[in-house]
């Protein structure tokens, strides 16, 4: 199988992990498993697959088993491997006991889908003993190497760059097919018609093993409906008072929904920008599909370049929103994204937020963008001119162009 470079890879190998236990959390089919086996070598490594009904009810039975059988391990083996923890979180226990007692005998590595499971049974998620990544579908960054970016701070460090022996970067794809498909690693592979059928099986996929089985929610059927509504409001502001009548679900298991969805990182909620000193102006956030291609499938949206017609501007910034979260998060503390909407009807889609500046950015489907596109975020500018200095505008233009003294417009695959 081809690997491609992944960015969390030389995030996971930092020296700076070096005798931690290392928790990565994603969304099913984001490729954690498959990252985790490019850093680990497979001779020197026991991995334990806890999505193994067998193996999974070996430990559910006897948590305290997988100590006795670390401990019994040969001095060759320096890894182990632990695949959805979440099915069986008092094995958290058993490792905490496990590193407090030879820390620097094993490297531990974690792989979870779910955050909820671990909430809900209090799980132990080793404070001070761990540190905590997240995996995304793949970002512009491992496509081609990384992005040219417009705005000081946001460029990858050092080692967000530095690439793995043997590794290459992701082939480029299409606007086209971004949008209807998304970035899932291994739908990025697949022919269109392969793709679609994945998608609508990883929907299928994700209700029954991630809902049903892990009993998150007691109602599937409901659950199903609302996330097909919810796909469809996606990026959007949530009116939870709305969905719930469309939906004909009670509004507080619609409140809990969006939590589920949150918790299997099947989501991202975008709040709305602030600064200190400064009031939110609008406090109704919005929340993201944590994929394009999966948005459309939860949605029941064909993979047809006819929907581009009507949902391609709403997918176009659904997507720049995902990928300024995604490098936000890979990024880490001091970096995140919002949105900004004033009372008067300003609004700019996203504020990039780095240590250094606030960047606003409008995404729009224009092909010849003008200067009247910049005007929001020209207002934004002109409202925080202590930490906004620049500004974006995100369209499917050939080249980068100047619009006004201080925003640009840039191709959808250059910034």
């Amino acid at each position: 199988m081809m690997f491609y470079e992944r960015i969390a890879r030389t995030l996971l190998g930092s020296p700076r992990s070096r005798h931690k236990v290392r928790l990565l959390f994603g969304a099913r089919q984001t490729g954690k498993t498959e990252l985790l086996r490019r850093i680990v070598p497979p001779g020197t490594t026991m991995s334990v697959d806890l999505g193994a009904a067998s193996v999974r009810r070996r430990f559910e039975v006897d948590p305290a088993r997988f100590g006795r059988e670390a401990r019994a391990l040969p001095r060759a083996v320096r890894h182990i491997l632990i695949d959805e923890i979440q099915k069986v979180p008092a094995l958290l226990d058993e490792v905490q006991s496990l590193y407090d007692e030879r820390h620097s005998r094993f490297d531990i590595f974690l792989t979870g889908s779910s955050a909820r499971k671990l909430r809900r049974h209090s799980a132990n998620l080793l404070p001070g003993r761990s540190h905590v990544f997240r995996l995304y579908p793949v970002t512009l960054w491992e496509a081609e190497g990384p992005a040219r970016m417009s705005w000081p701070g946001a460029e990858p460090s050092g080692a967000l760059r530095g690439r793995s022996a043997g590794a290459k970067p992701f082939p480029a794809q299409t606007l086209e097919r971004t949008l209807l498909l998304g970035n899932l690693p291994g739908i990025r592979t697949e022919t269109r018609e392969q793709a679609a059928a994945t998608l609508a099986a990883y929907v299928e996929n994700y209700l029954e093993e991630e809902i049903r089985r892990e009993a998150l929610v007691r109602d599937l059927g409901a659950f199903a409906e609302f996330l097909r509504l919810a796909a469809l409001e996606s990026g959007q502001q949530v009116h939870l008072s709305r969905l719930s009548q469309e939906s004909g679900v009670p509004l507080a298991s619609v409140k809990n929904y969006y939590q589920v969805l949150e918790d299997t990182f099947a989501g991202f909620w975008l709040r709305p920008y602030a600064r200190r000193g400064r009031k939110r102006l609008l406090t109704t956030p919005r929340f993201l599909f944590f994929d394009t291609g999966a948005r459309n499938a939860a949605a029941e949206l064909p993979a047809d370049r006819r929907i581009l017609a009507t949902e391609g501007p709403r997918l176009l910034e659904h997507w720049v929103g995902l990928e300024l979260i995604y490098r936000a998060g890979y990024l880490g503390r001091g970096f995140s994204v919002g949105f900004w909407r004033a009372v008067s009807g300003a609004e700019v889609d996203f504020v990039w937020q780095s240590p250094q500046e606030d960047v606003p950015i409008e995404v729009k489907w224009t092909a010849r963008p003008k200067p009247a596109d910049a005007r929001h975020v020209e207002k934004f500018l002109s409202e925080y001119p202590q930490r906004a200095r620049r500004g974006l505008v995100i369209c499917r233009c050939e080249e980068v162009e100047r619009l006004t003294e201080r925003v640009v417009a840039v191709p959808w695959n250059r910034f």
